[in-house]
């Protein structure tokens, strides 16, 4: 798939363009008053944060030293250590104490920071009940904004450095897709709206933004949009069996049980439907539109195949994508829940109690269904396409006969017409034969016939 697909595809027959606006822009609209009912105008407002100020800071010197014994705990008994013991100076870069200098102890605990000197950090500050005037601070984490900010930078321009136009319409998209999703998709999941309508609408909205901002309005991204929502519809039946089918409630995380105590109203059971389809939504587009880029590319190298050659070619291109794809998902998911797949190295149950639990369930069921509905992708998409890019381009032959509209396996090449006088003159000749006498030593007698084979 090295070829560019950004160059220009043959025009497509206006009886065919008129079929993709029919079936395309009603879609659209359908999405669009879809988005605009389940839009959330009363979204839950977040709760109040923890007012407790945070500063800016940069720490200038770092003193360790020796963890005095703990009383609590007898003499002689093995414990594990409770540091790092010592104090942190830190410069505060902003708040009252702007410019001075306050120490903190060390953080210690599970997930501490762990500081140096040089290194720009969150201070706490907590002020005496009894005394608000007096405050000391705690170092919380560290700032992480401008190896973020360097990060996005170094993103967006290896994009544009190697995609060029189509690398800004791509981040384009990207925007596009996190807009709808912090604006539509969890707000309205917050407002009680059913999970799985808003993320099916939320994920067809993206769907037609993004594909057609990235890839322009044509009829190959025509193509890899209708066979990117028949396949999210698709994934969401099969999510919607498949959960009821396995009894899963949703409660399979601990986020999930967090969630449950904050927003009691959320459907967690539609929670993991929806994930299960925005999830699978990157890599569907990313399956469907290579599979319309590879037809329109197959038709670029041979105009004379047929509908079902450039079918079957398109195909064996899909297995191939397919075939890393599925690992791709699986990897994901696998690296997403290291911590849960350790989890259950440390159990003692059985393998069987342990695969068939909700929390190990569920991630069964959302790789399994990510991966069916990539796989249906693939031959809807090249169907699409192929009817699309051989829909009323007459297939001529080279010698002359135009391929009927309907004929498939018999629009191949055949060979010029020959002129019927010059054949049967050519059969007619009698055969010349070289009647000299100075044969070469070791050449066939020149009586017997030297045609070649070939």
């Amino acid at each position: 798939m090295g070829a560019d697909h950004t160059r220009s595809a043959p025009p497509t027959p206006p009886g065919v363009r008129r079929i993709l606006v029919v079936t395309v822009v009603p879609l659209f609209l359908v999405t669009l008053i879809a988005a605009l009912v389940l839009w959330p105008t009363d979204a839950p407002r977040p709760e109040a944060a923890d007012d407790t100020p945070r500063h800016h800071g940069t720490v200038t010197r770092v003193v360790t030293e020796t963890c005095p014994p703990n009383p609590a705990v007898p003499e002689g008994t093995p414990t594990t250590a409770a540091g790092p013991c010592g104090t942190v100076t830190v410069r505060v870069q902003d708040g009252p104490d702007a410019g001075q200098e306050v120490q903190t102890p060390i953080p210690a605990g599970p997930g501490a920071p762990r500081v140096s000197t040089g290194d720009e950090v969150i201070l706490v500050a907590l002020f005496d009940p009894e005394d608000p005037s007096i405050s000391t601070y705690n170092i919380a984490e560290h700032q992480r904004g401008t190896p973020l900010i360097w990060l996005a930078v170094l993103f967006a321009a290896a994009i544009v450095a190697f995609g060029r136009l189509r690398g800004l319409a791509a981040l384009a998209g990207l925007a596009a897709s996190f807009g709808i999703l912090l604006t539509f998709v969890l707000p309205g999941i917050s407002a009680g709206n059913p999970p799985l309508l808003v993320a099916i609408v939320g994920s067809a909205l993206i769907m037609f933004v993004v594909l057609y901002v990235t890839h322009g309005i044509s009829a190959q991204t025509s193509v890899a949009v209708l066979g990117t929502l028949g396949s999210l519809v698709l994934t969401g039946l099969l999510g919607l069996i498949a959960t009821r089918a396995t009894h899963l409630t949703g409660f399979g995380s601990e986020d999930a049980t967090t969630l449950s105590m904050f927003r009691a109203d959320v459907d967690l059971h539609g929670l993991l439907l929806a994930g299960i389809i925005i999830g699978s939504l990157g890599v569907l587009d990313d399956v469907t539109v290579t599979q319309a880029a590879a037809v329109t590319e197959l038709r670029h190298a041979n105009p004379n195949f047929s509908r079902r050659e450039l079918y079957r070619a398109a195909t064996r291109v899909g297995r191939a994508h397919i075939a890393s794809v599925v690992n791709t998902i699986i990897l994901a998911y696998a690296g997403a829940s290291l911590p849960l797949l350790l989890l259950l190295t440390a159990d003692s149950r059985a393998l069987g109690q342990i695969v068939t639990s909700e929390f190990l369930a569920q991630e069964i069921v959302r790789s399994v269904v990510a991966t069916l509905g990539l796989i249906a992708a693939v031959p809807l998409t090249t169907a699409l396409a192929a009817l699309v890019t051989t829909a009323g381009q007459q297939r001529g032959r080279v010698g002359g006969d135009p391929a009927g509209p309907d004929d498939d396996d018999d629009s191949r090449v055949s060979r010029p017409a020959t002129d019927r006088a010059e054949a049967l003159h050519a059969l007619s000749t009698p055969r010349t034969r070289n009647t000299s006498t100075a044969t070469p030593p070791g050449w066939p007698d020149p009586d017997r016939s030297t045609d070649t084979t070939w």
